[in-house]
């Protein structure tokens, strides 16, 4: 009766661990509502939420979820989007404001054009993610399954050899060796061996969910917890990546004429230099006109023509290709760079008209984060595309060990590939969009702040909060997992290769011998000890 209670016992905390860990994917379904509210002329229809499309208007009344990504048309309230972001404070929600699927409506009434449904919308991309990871597999499991396979001939071999020297050469009853063949068979199943990593793996899944972590390829696991290197996108990473025009030297002309050429320029860009600009416009009731001819510098501004003749809006690399540098415009800029703001100039074809002033606060989070990376034993470099003088104050104030500055988005790889040519791991924190090559390049490509936007082409883990702090709730998650992961190998293998041998009757001569009932205890409890030493993962805290 004990092994037969104690064989039900693992199976229990088995089920438990498979539903606990488990299905994170049918959590995140849960997310959502059952039903949406469909407004169809002046009536409103309970509809399956399979059966909404992009453009369709639901309303969503006071303690209901959203169904869907979309946009507010009408009302206002108080929304809860906590499973998203992880903060639990109430983002008020007017006319214009986006939506994200499953976030709560706390009060009021709304109705909300869909603009991403199913897949599309981030609660469906979020789900893709999940079961992206959910087909990858570490190392270590790959390692375990060798481990079973060899542990199923080895188990096999002894079995048979035990039989025939016990019977054949020793001359014991059959039945007596048979029963050690039989003990070392039942010992030497590999169900520990089996649940040694999976279970851990599902646990952590989910542990990574609930910190907005979502991981594509569980292997990478095993490539974070040995990151010696992480290399931070400084624009909207480690910064707000909200730019505000602080300041406004005329060098030639006046200033209204000044900024209706930028905004002219800047109105076709949507880098977020350009949005400030054009934000700082409207906010002063400053009009311009429509440009024409616009073209990309890559890396370096923009050009266009307004009323007839050529502009250019960009940084000091363009204003030294088309050779209108002066040292009056080098004066500004070492002024701008002492304090860490970012020049942005306009000029014609023959010379500079002046020089926009801005500045992109930092992040409250990115000192600590800096910090607790070097308690980890964490170097940090960062990538700018700002001059050397305006991203060195920065990197003083975050205690930032390597910059890498006035870099082009699409040589981003190649300082990348510097750090790993030096025999570092590096994992690329950044935004997703033109970090891709660099975050393909590195051994961990981190998409952080993809927030209601979830980026799952890049990177190789995705964090939905665009907080820098979050890398290091990844690392810490990461360790813990991999020492765990080989904690349960280290059991499920140690146990085996102990026990083999003692079943198959080696310490008989000193008077030990394991009978068949003790071998089934035994194998029935290393399951048992596997899955309780993954379970308490659950609890682990992921601060330094």
């Amino acid at each position: 009766s004990t092994l037969i209670w104690v064989l039900l016992f693992g199976h229990f905390l088995e089920a438990k661990s498979s539903t606990a860990a488990g299905d994170v994917l049918q959590e995140v379904a849960k997310l959502l509502p059952k039903l949406a509210h469909l407004k169809m002329g002046d009536n409103m229809k309970d509809v399956e939420l399979a059966t909404l499309k992009e453009g369709d208007i639901v309303v969503v009344k006071a303690g209901e979820k959203a169904p869907a990504d979309g946009e507010i048309i009408k009302g206002s309230g108080n929304f809860n989007e906590s499973h998203i972001t992880g903060e639990s404070k109430p983002v008020e929600k007017i006319v214009g404001s986006q939506v994200v699927a499953g976030a709560i409506n706390l009060d009021g009434s709304v109705e909300i054009r869909l603009l991403r449904v199913g897949e599309s919308s981030t609660i469906g991309q979020i789900q893709l993610l999940i079961a992206s990871a959910k087909k990858t597999k570490p190392s270590v499991q790959k390692l375990a399954d060798r481990a079973a396979k060899w542990l199923t001939f080895s188990a096999l071999s002894v079995s048979i050899a035990a039989l025939f020297i016990w019977s054949a050469i020793l001359g014991q009853p059959i039945v007596f060796a048979a029963t050690l063949a039989i003990t070392v068979l039942v010992i030497a199943c590999p169900h520990a061996l089996g649940l040694a990593i999976p279970t851990v793996s599902t646990i952590a899944t989910k542990l990574a969910v609930n910190n907005g972590i979502f991981i594509k390829d569980m292997g990478k696991i095993e490539v974070v917890k040995s990151v010696d290197y992480v290399v931070f996108d400084k624009t909207g990473t480690l910064t707000q990546g909200d730019f505000g025009v602080t300041d406004i030297e005329v060098l030639d002309g006046n200033k209204e004429t000044l900024l209706s050429i930028a905004g002219s320029i800047e109105s076709q860009s949507s880098h977020v230099i350009g949005t400030a600009i054009v934000s700082y416009m409207k906010e002063k009731g400053l009009n311009f006109e429509e440009a024409s001819s616009i073209k990309n510098v890559a890396g370096m501004g923009m050009e266009g023509m307004v009323k007839g003749s050529m502009y250019f809006v960009g940084n000091q690399r363009l204003m030294v290709k088309k050779n209108v540098m002066t040292p009056d415009a080098q004066h500004i800029i070492d002024t701008f760079n002492a304090d860490g703001k970012t020049p942005v100039f306009i000029s014609s074809e023959q010379k500079i008209l002046g020089i926009l002033g801005l500045s992109d606060q930092m992040k409250e989070e990115s000192k600590q984060a800096v910090e607790e990376l070097h308690s980890l034993g964490i170097k940090v470099a960062m990538l700018t595309g700002d001059t050397k003088a305006a991203a060195a104050p920065i990197a003083k104030q975050l205690g930032i060990d390597m910059v890498f500055a006035e870099v082009l988005p699409e040589d981003k790889y190649k300082h990348i590939k510097e750090l790993q040519d030096k025999g570092n791991v590096v994992l690329m924190a950044g935004d997703g969009v033109n970090d891709a090559p660099a975050l393909t390049q590195a051994n961990a490509g981190v998409a952080i702040g993809a927030g209601t936007d979830v980026a799952v082409e890049a990177g190789d883990i995705v964090l939905t909060q665009s907080n820098p702090q979050h890398i290091v709730r990844l690392i810490v998650l990461s360790r813990k997992v991999y020492r765990k992961m080989v904690e349960n190998l280290f059991w499920a293998v140690g146990y085996n290769v102990l026990a083999i041998p003692v079943a198959a009757g080696l310490f008989i001569p000193f008077g030990f011998r394991l009978t068949l009932a003790v071998g089934a205890l035994l194998m029935s409890m290393s399951s048992v000890i596997v899955v309780i030493n993954a379970m308490s993962l659950r609890k682990a805290k992921l601060g330094v």
